[in-house]
């Protein structure tokens, strides 16, 4: 016995017998989640466009050896109940519409099913996995789903709302957004443009919906919290308190760790506090999202600057895992009225307009010899002549541009009298280096080879609005500089800093500042949320050794998705508009838009199509079938 594998590896032998062996073995048997099967088809056979008649083997891997089975969609299930009859312990049936349905009290998670289905439409669900995933091109998914930054189940939270179940559609919101009242407020609504209702009328008021959800759970008092993975015992730190920071907060806290959010103004909320007018978005709305964050477990300080009050080195110290930074930039300085304030939460690292304003230079380093200017156009040079003056002896600008469409010229490098400058083209930052609170060097990779370089940095200016979303970990120390006998026990502790992995429609693209990064502020709070997600994920993935990247398959703007490009029999339904307080009202109403009624909701959602990859719910009587070609094998 090697004593490897964990007491309750094996999914089968339930909890007695892990004790069991935990009890011989003389181990601990850890939490674990438990991974259920999810069924991820919504229409049966007979509810499916389907291309052939077929009576054969009643096996689905039969028939998906006949051009791919009966149904139109290529991922469909094929319902002839072979993950039924595979499953050992009796957790799947066959329902009335022809699809696998999971008794969760029996299913162990042994993946039986999910080996045996021929179309991978059935897969082990965790709140890990759930969490964790991005969609592919494997599954079905909707138009609205994939139109959400957050990637939001829209057709279920919808489908529960007609169900009358609202705290279940709440949860199921909350999977994807932790701030379901303020998003549905606030959200541009990009899900709507992609409904397939505007084929007919008008897309399915989805926000509104969301919204009617939310203020049903803070009406009732009862707070809906989505599960939650067992604890790790790992600390994580979140820089920054707004949308995005708390999003990253919430998202690690679900996977089971221990996450403290330090923020440097008086309140949590971020831009939300400031932005946006108390009749859009009330502050008791903004205070109820953010408390429900808080009772998933997540600390928060206020009053806490990064690069001030707090550093990474004495961070690093207090036994976090990683750092993760979401400070913003000149946004969040404007919100906390620090305009005329230099502020370097990353070692090392300065915006350009703090640079540029100043004139001198000497404020922001001392004379440092090694420094970076990233971007800039011909403010790099203009920022170059500062530092050198200022004391700085190597000055190399980096542009993510090649040569042809650099936006300097030789002329331009001429006139502004700085030697020794060095200019690489095709670079993006793709990690800094620092010891304590110092930065000391970067990594540029080519963006055309993907060759990476390290060059010494003291100082680095950026051409940015913000800092760059960062994460932060502990490094082992050069072996120069390895403990002796004779050395302090808390000598200079160094510190690496990287990017989480990019949203999946810039997943090629390499280093900070790409296409596709944020340089100056959100466009919408749901994307920064969809980003919060990807940097718990990737945290996750560092946390146990992997290297964030997106997985094989992810959507993107390029994928070829099976779709339709029109529907039919379908009835048209007028839209719910949303009802407004007069100028009168709003003194009692507090808000502009009054938010759904009971009636209003319902008549709404019974809008939905409810539509898988290609299929959709029909309301009108079908048009007659043109006779299909049976299939005997």
């Amino acid at each position: 016995m090697a004593g490897i594998a964990a007491p309750n590896s094996c999914v089968a032998a339930g909890a007695e017998v892990a004790e069991a062996i935990a009890e011989i073995m003389g181990v601990k048997i850890e939490a674990k989640e438990p991974d259920i099967a999810r069924p991820g088809c919504y229409f049966g056979v007979q509810d499916a466009d389907t291309k052939y008649i077929y009576n054969g083997l009643d096996d689905c891997r039969a028939v998906a050896l006949l051009g791919g089975g009966m149904k139109v969609c290529t991922i469909g299930c094929l319902g002839l109940g072979t993950c039924a009859k595979a499953c050992p312990f009796n957790a799947i049936t066959m329902g009335p519409e022809g699809l696998p349905v999971v008794v969760e009290e029996k299913c162990t998670g042994c993946g039986t099913c999910e080996r045996v289905c021929p179309k991978h439409i059935i897969n082990l669900s965790s709140i890990t996995r759930r969490i964790m995933r991005e969609y592919t091109d494997e599954e079905c998914t909707t138009p609205c789903q994939r139109g959400c930054p957050a990637g939001i189940n829209i057709r279920e939270y919808i489908r529960q709302i007609t169900l009358g179940n609202h705290q279940r559609s709440v949860q199921i919101i909350k999977e994807r957004n932790p701030f379901p009242a303020i998003i549905g407020r606030i959200c541009p609504r990009p899900c709507e443009l992609d409904c397939r209702r505007n084929f007919i009328d008008e897309p399915v008021a989805i926000n509104y919906l969301k919204r009617y959800a939310a203020d049903f759970e803070r009406q009732s008092g009862e707070r809906t919290l989505p599960y939650k993975a067992p604890s790790t015992g790992t600390n994580i730190a979140v820089v920054g308190g707004g949308v995005e920071g708390l999003s990253t907060a919430f998202f690690t806290a679900r996977l089971g760790h221990d996450v403290t959010v330090y923020e440097a103004g008086p309140k949590l909320g971020g831009l939300l506090r400031s932005a946006i007018a108390a009749q859009r978005l009330p502050e008791e709305i903004l205070d109820w999202d953010i408390d429900g964050i808080l009772e998933m477990g997540v600390k928060a300080e206020t009053g806490k600057a990064l690069g001030g009050d707090i550093t990474i080195e004495s961070l690093l110290r207090k036994d976090f895992k990683a750092i993760f930074l979401a400070t913003g930039g000149w946004d969040s300085r404007m919100v906390r009225g620090a305009v005329n304030e230099i502020e370097s939460p990353v070692p090392g690292t300065y915006m350009m307009v703090d640079l540029l304003k100043l004139a001198g230079g000497s404020e922001i380093f001392s004379g440092q010899p090694d420094m970076v200017i990233f971007g800039g156009g011909k403010l790099a040079l203009q920022a170059a002549k500062i530092c050198q003056d200022a004391g700085a002896e190597k000055i190399t600008i980096l542009f993510r541009e090649d040569l042809p469409h650099s936006p300097i010229t030789d002329l331009d490098v001429s006139e502004s009298g700085l030697a020794g400058l060095d200019i690489i083209y095709n670079a993006g930052i793709q990690r800094l280096r620092g010891m304590a609170d110092n930065l000391t060097e970067l990594e540029y990779i080519d963006t055309r080879t993907r060759a990476t370089t390290t060059i010494p940095a003291q100082n680095l200016v950026i051409a940015s609005g913000r800092f760059p979303e960062l994460i932060f970990l502990q490094i082992e120390p050069p072996d120069d500089e390895a403990e002796e006998p004779d050395k302090p026990t808390e000598y200079p502790l160094n510190w690496e800093a990287f990017a989480p992995y990019k949203q999946p429609a810039f997943k090629d693209e390499v280093g900070l500042f790409a296409d596709g990064d944020v340089l100056a502020d959100y466009s919408a709070a749901i994307k920064a949320i969809g980003a919060g997600r990807r940097a718990a994920v990737s945290l996750q993935q560092i946390i146990y050794g992997i290297e964030p990247a997106l997985i094989e398959k992810v959507i993107t703007p390029h994928s070829v998705i099976q779709d339709v490009h029109d529907v039919e029999d379908v009835a048209t339904s007028q839209r719910r508009i949303m009802p407004i307080c007069s100028g009168k009202e709003l003194a009692v109403c507090g808000e502009i838009e009054r938010g759904f009624s009971d009636e209003m909701a319902q008549s709404e959602a019974s809008r939905c199509l409810q539509c898988g990859l290609i299929c959709y719910e029909h309301s009108a009587l079908p048009a007659p079938a043109q006779e299909k070609e049976s299939v005997n094998v």
